[in-house]
This record gives C-alpha cells, sequence and structure tokens, in this order.
C-alpha cells in the first residue's frame, strides 16, 4: 500500500525521536547517579578530612559517647580495615523501618594509639527519589518538545506541501480533449513554481499537438469522403460491366471489401473526433428499452448468419439524458460486438436492470486484455476486418455522458456494463 510522502517524512522523524528518548533516558538517569554517587564520595572525603583533624582530641572513653549522637558515624574497634574504601551498603532504618541504601566509607584511624575502623555512611533513598523526579521530568519535558515538534513539523509541512497537492489534484482531473487547462497556484517556493512552470508548458506543447492531431484526422476524415464514394461508384461501376473476367472480377470485389472497410473506416474517426468536439449536445430523455426494441429485429436478422440467440430481460426500465444519435450508435455497436465476437450457435443476453445495462455474449474461453479494450485499432484478433474502433467509440460516448463502462468475463459470457 503506498503511502504519502509526508506520513513518510513524519514516521521517520517519529521512530528517530522514540529510539532517542529510549536511549537518552537511562542513560541520562545512569550518568546524574554516577555525578549523585561522586558527590557523595565527595563528601564522605571531606567529612574525613575534618574528622581527622578532630581526632587529636578525642579520647577512647568518649568513643561510646560519640557513636551515640552520631547517626551516620561510627568508631569501631571490632572492625578492621587497612586502607580507605567506598561501598555501597543497606541498613535497617529503624524510623523508616524499611531497608534503605547507602554509600558508605571506612578507613582506618588511630585513637591513643589504639586501632579503629571510623565508618561514616550517607543516606542514598533522597538521592534516589531526587534521581527518579528528575528523570521523569527529563522525561515529560522531552515528550512534550517531541509532541510538539511533531504536531509543529506536520502542521509546518501541510501547510508547505499545499501548493503541491492542489498541483497533483489538477493534473489528475486534467483532460487533454477538454478546454479547460489547470490554472497553477504562484508559491514562495522555488521548486513547487518551477514544477509548476514545467508542467504548464508540457500541456500547453501537447494539447497544441493533440489539437493538430485531432484537426488533421477530422480534415482527412471529410476530405476522404468524397473521393471514396467516387472511388466505391466507379468500382461498383465496373462490376456490373458484363465484360469482366472471371480474374478482374476477384480484383474488383476485394477493391469493393476493402474500400468498404476505409469507408466505415473514414465514418468512424469522423463520429469520433465529432465526439470529441462535444458535436452532439443536444440531449434529452430517453428510455432506453425503447433503443433496445427498435434495433432488435435488425440484429436478430444479423446474428441468424451465425445460429446466434438473442435474449432480452428488462427487469427495471429506466430513462436516460443523452443525444439521440449518439444512444443509437451506442446500442448499434454493442449489438455488432457481440455478434461479431460470437461463436456459432451462441447467444447473446441482454439485461436492463437499475440504472445498468448488460450487453454479455459467448465467445472465447479467456478474459479480455482490460488495458487495450477499449484503445482505438485494438483488436482481439488481429487478422480480422474489422476497423478495431467499436468499443473505442462505446467509450468515448459513455465518457462524453459521465457514464461509466466496465468489463467482466464469467465463463462462457464476456459481459460489458454500462452504469448510468
Amino acid at each position: 500500500m503506498n503511502k504519502k510522502l509526508l506520513l513518510k517524512t513524519l514516521k521517520a522523524y517519529l521512530i528517530y525521536a522514540v529510539l532517542i528518548l529510549i536511549i537518552s533516558a537511562p542513560l541520562f538517569y545512569f550518568a546524574i547517579k554516577r555525578l549523585y554517587t561522586n558527590e557523595a564520595d565527595d563528601t564522605l572525603l571531606l567529612h574525613k578530612k575534618e574528622f581527622l583533624k578532630q581526632i587529636a582530641s578525642l579520647k577512647y572513653t568518649d568513643i561510646p559517647q560519640w557513636n551515640k549522637y552520631n547517626r551516620n558515624a561510627k568508631i569501631d574497634s571490632n572492625k578492621k580495615v587497612y586502607h580507605d574504601s567506598l561501598f555501597f551498603s543497606a541498613y535497617y532504618d529503624t524510623l523508616d523501618a524499611e531497608i534503605e541504601p547507602y554509600r558508605e566509607l571506612n578507613y582506618p584511624i588511630k585513637i591513643e594509639n589504639k586501632e579503629y575502623t571510623f565508618s561514616e555512611k550517607i543516606n542514598l533513598i533522597e538521592t534516589e527519589d531526587l534521581l527518579k523526579n528528575i528523570a521523569i521530568l527529563f522525561f515529560s519535558i522531552i515528550s512534550i518538545l517531541l509532541i510538539g515538534l511533531f504536531f509543529i513539523t506536520k502542521k509546518l509541512s501541510l501547510h508547505l506541501w499545499k501548493p503541491f497537492y492542489k498541483t497533483l489534484e489538477q493534473i489528475e482531473s486534467f483532460e487533454i480533449d477538454k478546454t479547460k487547462h489547470p490554472n497553477f497556484l504562484k508559491t514562495d517556493i522555488e521548486e513547487f513554481n518551477r514544477l509548476n512552470t514545467s508542467i504548464q508548458k508540457l500541456i500547453e506543447k501537447n494539447t497544441i499537438i493533440y489539437n493538430s492531431q485531432k484537426e488533421f484526422i477530422e480534415n482527412a476524415a471529410h476530405e476522404l469522403q468524397t473521393p471514396l464514394a467516387v472511388f466505391k461508384a466507379k468500382v461498383d461501376t465496373l462490376m456490373q460491366r458484363t465484360d469482366v473476367t472471371q480474374e478482374q472480377s476477384e480484383i474488383l470485389n476485394t477493391l469493393n471489401e476493402n474500400i468498404t472497410r476505409i469507408t466505415r473506416l473514414n465514418k468512424n474517426l469522423l463520429l469520433l473526433s465529432k465526439i470529441e468536439n462535444d458535436s452532439y449536445n443536444d440531449k434529452q430523455t430517453i428510455p432506453i428499452s425503447n433503443y433496445i426494441e427498435k434495433n432488435l429485429a435488425f440484429f436478430t436478422e444479423q446474428a441468424s448468419a451465425k445460429s446466434l440467440v438473442i435474449k432480452v430481460t428488462m427487469q427495471y426500465n429506466f430513462d436516460i439524458y443523452s443525444n439521440p444519435s449518439l444512444t443509437e450508435i451506442l446500442i448499434s455497436n454493442l449489438f455488432l460486438n457481440a455478434i461479431k465476437h460470437n461463436n456459432i450457435d451462441g447467444i447473446i443476453l441482454i439485461e436492463i436492470q437499475n440504472n445498468k445495462l448488460i450487453f454479455s455474449n459467448t465467445g472465447i474461453s479467456n478474459t479480455l486484455n482490460k488495458s487495450k479494450l477499449f484503445k482505438r485499432f485494438s483488436k482481439v484478433n488481429p487478422s480480422e476486418n474489422g476497423t478495431g474502433l467499436g468499443l473505442s467509440i462505446v467509450k468515448k460516448i459513455t465518457d462524453s455522458n459521465g457514464w461509466s463502462i466496465e468489463y467482466h468475463y464469467n465463463h462462457p459470457l464476456h459481459s460489458f456494463i454500462i452504469n448510468f
């Protein structure tokens, strides 16, 4: 599934921000904890220096009294240490009635030439609480900062990319055969202005080429009508002569078939050109069933050559708003397509449902190429005699009226569904 560029960039920013938060939060906590541990060690060592200055006036008989009034410092004659040692410890605190963590310093001293161990500890529980509060505060500030940056970036990006999406909308709705051209907005972003200018030039260039090609086809089709009619009349005259040999007759038949095909092709191209130029703008309300019934007898006779059976089901009759001539051409082409591409002894099903017209026919036992089905001069069988414009004309008529046409294959039926 494709994603918008804005969502992809915001997702990258969000993932990066969350990773930074996850990594930095514990690092920050342990760094602050390390700093407080070093601060506690410095405090203990400072107290050691102060105590060593006072130790000269202290006598061993004063030790019990000194220990009594110093809660976190003790002079112990039973514990023996030979060098300074800093470590973490835990003791039961009678005031708080719980075991609490401490940072402790032990070092040897002498009082009246007798060896003792001086122990001093600093309660770390307040430090832990402080660290947790600092970590929570840090996490909250960073979270607010990242959330703020996310929404600011999103809002700013939406504002910055707005001209791009406007351009994209106009390009998506642009049709070269329409007179209305996109009108791109001016922005203060150089890249978007360059993009709009380039697209504008490209559209203008292709519109000129398209109009030139359309004019050429229309003019050529008009100019060819008279020569083709004269040529066909001459061929018909020659075919009626009594002095024509068998070989000449075969040549004339081939010429007649090809001139008929060229004439039909010329008429179809002229028809497409007229539809594109909106020449059939005279529209009225038409019952769709009338045109089915009007053409049914004629095309039933055409279908009999291949022993085809035509069945019509009118579940729901409705009116359409269209040009009568184009509607006639639409129905005729659907009939011709169903007959031409059918099998011997096949069937044609015509259904009129709620706002739908469905032509179904038997034919080749596989799905047709949908990408080429409605393109001009596209044929299922390249060797067939058709012009390859029948379904193109049907598609052009549906598009010009704002309808849609779909193709489905459900063995053994190929179905063309027009949604009005």
